[in-house]
């Protein structure tokens, strides 16, 4: 049973920085990708970041790039998301999810990527102007 938790939100003012956390439990990632997406308030659930665990590629949404560093430590099993010069838009709950398909990647490339069979329950970052 895998199982995902993160960590690190809170509230920040616009152009600061938050680092999130994802641990992870439960089986061996080395074959999995990894990812985060975000909820805003009254909007759906969206991509954000992913990174395939055996070799660190990364992918971002446009709105992230530049901005965002997607990361993961193999020994501590744990996920992370740098985000740097947050804007009041990226205010939402972040979720951490975890896909052990092989293909996912061609999801990735595509931008079509729904997120992985696997969820943490999400932490929230505020930003405020």
């Amino acid at each position: 049973q895998v199982q995902l938790v993160e960590s690190g939100g809170g509230l920040v003012q616009a152009g600061g920085s938050l680092r999130l956390s994802c641990a992870a439990s439960g089986r061996t990632f080395s074959s999995y990708a990894m990812g985060w997406f975000r909820q805003a308030p009254g909007k759906e659930r969206e991509f954000v970041a992913a990174i395939i665990w055996s070799d660190s590629t990364t992918y971002y949404t446009d709105s992230v790039k530049g901005r965002f560093t997607i990361s993961r430590d193999a020994a501590k099993n744990t996920l992370y998301l740098q985000m740097n010069s947050l804007k009041p838009e990226d205010t939402a709950v972040y979720y951490c999810t975890a896909d052990p398909t092989p293909w996912t990647a061609r999801f990735l490339v595509a931008g079509t990527w729904p997120g992985g069979n696997y969820w943490g329950k999400g932490t929230l970052v505020t930003v405020s102007s």
